[in-house]
């Protein structure tokens, strides 16, 4: 699929990664795709995320990398040059909105309430990340907020808080476009070589976000 958002939305989950190293951009990258996740979003918490990026792009293509935690326009200049193929960020900036725009790369900010939400539509933005997801109240929390904006075709991203356990709780709304989570890629396990666990811990998440996915079709 040319289009990310449509990979990551038949796909239904994306692992959020904070990786401290660029020689584990490989493996991580190897271990997601025998997991059959072919979906990741590379967060710009660490000071290796742009080298990450850079090195799975070059070296397995195949896997769709995204950049988080985008909080200014420089780090989002440094995702695209590293080859992240969409953006997405806790909180809502428009300039960061407009530049990515600009940049023709696919951005979700983050909202948490139905005043962000408010200021970002009227932005433009139509695919939000609700953040902190768990915090913010959970699905029923996002089933509110959404409903005002149901006519302008708002889709969603709950990250911070889900689980394994809520996958199908999340992707029964039909406005959530898919889920993002830690669990999947730990940075404890990417640090201590644990690959094996990861691709076990992306086979399962995929294997109950497709079921997911299938009941509410």
């Amino acid at each position: 699929m040319d289009n990310p958002i449509d990979l990551i939305a038949a796909v239904g989950v994306v692992p959020v990664i904070a990786i401290e190293r660029a020689t584990d951009a490989v493996p991580l990258a190897d271990a997601l795709l025998e997991g059959g996740l072919p979906v990741a979003e590379i967060t710009f918490r660490t000071e290796a995320a742009a080298d990450v990026l850079a090195a799975i792009r070059d070296a397995r293509p195949e896997l769709c990398i995204g950049a988080g935690t985008i909080l200014d326009k420089h780090n989002l200049q440094r995702a695209i040059a590293s080859g992240a193929r969409f953006g997405l960020a806790p909180g809502y900036d428009p300039d960061i909105v407009d530049a990515a725009r600009q940049a023709h790369l696919p951005f979700c900010p983050g909202i948490m309430t139905p005043t962000d939400l408010t200021l970002a539509t009227a932005r433009g933005v139509r695919l939000a990340k609700f953040f902190p997801a768990g915090v913010a109240g959970g699905p029923k929390a996002l089933l509110g907020i959404a409903a005002p904006f149901a006519h302008l075709g708002v889709r969603f991203i709950p990250t911070g808080g889900v689980t394994e356990a809520t996958i199908g709780d999340w992707l029964a709304i039909k406005q959530v476009v898919a889920v993002g989570g830690t669990w999947i890629a730990k940075t404890e396990d990417i640090r201590e070589g644990r690959f094996r666990a990861i691709s076990r811990a992306a086979a399962e998440a995929v294997k109950v976000a497709k079921q997911a996915l299938e009941k509410r079709a």
